[in-house]
């Protein structure tokens, strides 16, 4: 009797101690399922949020997809007076990003709509250093793209490029590829550097600048702007991450706005050096130092020329803005700079970013 007695009493407490042991790992295991779910890797998003296919993507951006005609005067007798490109509608009262160098110099400019209407447009703003430009249309039923303000891009991810190469007609064309680096830069054919560009090989040709690249949720994620001429399937586009911040201050100002440092920074070319009589081959000339501002106050003079900051390069006005954004919150910043055949280094408190415009 004793020996039942206790097997049953042991069975009775085996199973009193392991179902709720079971039912409390079962539980355990989908919290765990659940939270694995709710919370995507850092530098990730949830999978459906870049779900859509390419030509669900391509119906959605390409209504806001439009083709530039430029007619400008030639600065040589062979360089050819119109031109095209592509750009991308960001709201509905009609402002349109595409490339600065699209516009440049030009006399007029028409817009080609993905209805196949055609309206006269407007340069409203400009920025060679990022090489943007703002466009002005008047007209109705604009479907405005959906912009990224921060993309969260992951090498090798699929993304979309439209545009209107060789301005082609029946439309925009749509190529499509991968992300194949982040944060690049080159330097453009006119001596300054872009910064903050998308390595893509989505295929990008003569007229394609301007338009946008778009990841799988369609959302722009940049704007294409040039391609590497010596390679194959190397293109780039400006990340809408170094664009968004300035938008507003294009559509109010006219203008990007940057720091006030109390001079005036200008490219280094041969031209200038000759003009003032310096002696160096990289580097930003400081002009109109304005006495008791921040450079005039850490000891910069005209014509002295900034060859570094802190740890820095400068070889031009890309690079020289490129460092003080990088610059981060330290108090100083420490520029090298030559003067006649010395060279020095001074610091300069650093400058407070301008206020976003409202």
């Amino acid at each position: 009797m004793t020996s039942v007695r206790t097997t049953q009493t042991s069975s009775l407490l085996f199973r009193f101690f392991t179902i709720p042991f079971l039912l409390l790992l079962v539980i355990a295991l989908a919290l765990d399922g659940l939270i694995a779910y709710a919370e995507p890797p850092i530098g990730s998003v949830l999978s459906h949020e870049k779900s859509l296919s390419v030509p669900a993507v391509v119906a959605k951006v390409r209504p806001s997809v439009v083709t530039i005609l430029t007619r400008g005067v030639p600065a040589t007798p062979t360089q050819a007076q119109s031109g095209s490109g592509s750009g991308v509608i960001i709201d509905e009262s009609g402002y349109i990003l595409t490339n600065n160098h699209l516009v440049a110099g030009i006399k007029s400019l028409v817009v080609g709509l993905s209805t196949g209407r055609l309206t006269p447009g407007r340069v409203v703003a400009r920025d060679f250093l990022l090489d943007l430009a703002l466009v002005k249309i008047t007209a109705t039923d604009l479907v405005p793209s959906t912009l990224s303000p921060s993309p969260m891009l992951e090498i090798g991810e699929s993304v979309v490029a439209i545009g209107n190469p060789l301005a082609l007609k029946g439309g925009s064309t749509v190529t499509v590829g991968v992300v194949s680096a982040v944060d690049r830069s080159v330097l453009t054919p006119d001596g300054e550097t872009l910064y903050d560009l998308i390595q893509t090989d989505a295929a990008i040709n003569p007229g394609n600048s301007g338009g946008p690249l778009v990841d799988l949720s369609g959302h722009v994620i940049g704007i294409n702007v040039a391609i590497a001429p010596s390679a194959q399937a190397i293109n780039y586009a400006i990340s809408m991450e170094a664009i968004y911040p300035h938008i507003q201050s294009m559509i109010v100002r006219g203008s990007v706005l940057r720091p006030d440092l109390g001079f005036t920074p200008v490219t280094i070319t041969s031209s200038i050096m000759a003009s003032f009589g310096l002696e160096g081959d990289r580097g930003v000339l400081a002009l109109h130092v304005e006495p008791s501002e921040l450079a005039a106050v850490a000891g910069l003079q005209n014509g002295d020329i900034i060859t570094a900051v802190g740890q820095h390069q400068i070889y031009n006005l890309g690079d020289f803005w490129h460092s003080i954004q990088r610059s981060g919150d330290q108090p100083t910043l420490q520029l090298t700079i030559q003067r006649k055949n010395a060279q020095s280094t001074i610091s300069l408190q650093s400058p407070s970013l301008p206020k976003a415009v409202p």
